[in-house]
């Protein structure tokens, strides 16, 4: 079963998503029951075995009255490539599955067009001639002031703008529209070139954060600065959303309360259970996920305990170095190695032929169904594209806490203040051995 089905969905909308220093850009929010889903369009074939493509080329004949049926936005002077933005009502079925608004268009009958300006696409097409090949591509994350609808149900309006000049954020349809009175046959083309090739929009996940314990923020980080109608949410192990915008403060409000709710519904059950309703309480959950209850009297002993955990977990792992589990993909036996040096290692289990590596940093986030399964999403160095592993265990809490102790491993070995104290606890070895008499105790 996959990890989503059991996600009672609570909330879907869109929202602007800004990450790092690139323009805001649509994408849907879908908040199910104990996770967060980033989800942008892209297009995909749906003919046989879905897969994504690149690139795809699609032939039209300009109508004897009206043109293509399409109009353009964007242009180099945005940093962007041409788009399509409006597709007319008539053509939609002829085009349906082969072109989509959002389509970039590099190529333009062989001659490559990504970084013209969009007047001079304009005059490309308008002397392309009576048959026009175009080579597109998704534009996955156009930014947001082109304005482009996201369904193809937006018409463009037949208009004669054959003279003057065009404007990068309107729509141009200048010899580019279409007529309806005129029954002229289109033909057309895609990438590959098997006949029976469809393409189909949808939305995919772009980023899965998971809500248990995690936090939601509307401040600039490091100031007392407020978001207006933004926020982000960080995960658990760091992963962060990027920046949610939302279209209207109200908007704002309401996502703000359903993220909370849920990740307030996720931790009830952890609070109500405790046995002990004393102050300074901790728990220590076991291999098999029992959660055992502890009570001190004091804050300093508890702030103790932790501290004793910390390093407790980071000298097992510097011990270790590494653990290896049994795992299974696709119903074949695997092994999963978590490695202090090198990361995350899979490998096959009868021939020990390693089939996937990743560093700890490239681990951008993971869900778990609660039961035996873990999607790891991970991002690819070179096209920084985010790759999923779904991989299924025996003993799923075992699993996730070696992964956790692992992360807080790699995290104190940065962090200067707790390289200190191991340096003073190793200068002092009388009174470190009456701590961890303690501790073991």
């Amino acid at each position: 079963m996959d990890f989503r089905t059991a996600c009672e969905e609570t909330k879907t909308g869109i929202c602007l998503l800004q990450d790092g220093n690139q323009e805001p850009f649509k994408v849907r929010l879908h908040l199910a029951k104990d996770i967060l889903m980033i989800q942008e369009q892209d297009v995909i074939c749906v003919s046989g075995e879905p897969f994504y493509s690149g690139e795809r080329t699609v032939t039209i004949r300009r109508q004897t009255v009206g043109g293509f049926g399409l109009s353009i936005k964007g242009g180099a002077e945005h940093n962007i490539p041409v788009v399509i933005s409006k597709i007319s009502k008539e053509q939609r079925a002829e085009l349906s599955g082969l072109l989509f608004i959002g389509d970039a268009i590099l190529q333009i009958n062989g001659i490559n067009v990504r970084k013209c300006r969009h007047e001079e696409v304009v005059q490309v097409l308008r002397n392309a001639g009576e048959e026009v090949t175009l080579t597109v591509s998704f534009l996955k994350r156009a930014p947001a002031f082109l304005k482009l609808p996201l369904n193809e149900d937006c018409a463009c309006a037949p208009s004669d703008q054959s003279s003057g000049t065009s404007s990068p954020l309107c729509d141009s349809g200048l010899h580019l529209n279409y007529h309806p009175n005129n029954t002229d046959t289109l033909s057309c083309s895609s990438w590959p070139t098997s006949p029976g090739l469809r393409w189909e929009k949808r939305w995919c996940d772009l980023r899965l954060i998971p809500l248990l314990h995690s936090r939601f923020s509307q401040y600039v980080p490091g100031t007392d600065l407020s978001r207006q109608n933004a926020f982000q949410v960080i995960a658990v192990d760091g992963v962060c959303s990027g920046i949610i915008q939302c279209l209207s403060a109200e908007d704002c409000i309401d996502w703000l309360q359903a993220i909370a709710t849920n990740i307030s519904n996720l931790t009830k059950h952890n609070d109500s259970d405790l046995l002990d309703q004393r102050k300074h309480c901790f728990t220590v959950q076991s291999e098999s996920g029992e959660d055992l209850y502890f009570s001190v009297e004091l804050d300093s002993d508890l702030a103790q305990w932790e501290r004793a955990f910390q390093t407790a977990t980071f000298l097992e792992v510097e011990r270790i170095q590494c653990k290896t589990y049994a795992c299974v993909l696709e119903s074949h036996l695997m092994g999963l190695t978590i490695d202090f040096s090198t990361g995350f290692i899979c490998f096959d289990g009868a021939t020990k032929a390693v089939l996937w590596r990743y560093k700890f940093s490239q681990l951008k986030g993971s869900s778990d169904d609660g039961k035996s399964k873990i999607k790891f999403l991970f991002q690819n160095p070179d096209t920084k594209q985010i790759e999923a592993k779904e991989l299924e265990f025996s003993n799923l809490f075992a699993v996730l806490h070696c992964i956790h102790s692992f992360f807080a491993a790699k995290v104190a070995c940065l962090d200067p203040l707790f390289l200190g104290n191991q340096a003073a606890a190793s200068a002092a070895p009388s009174s470190a051995t009456t701590s961890k008499a303690k501790y073991t105790t």
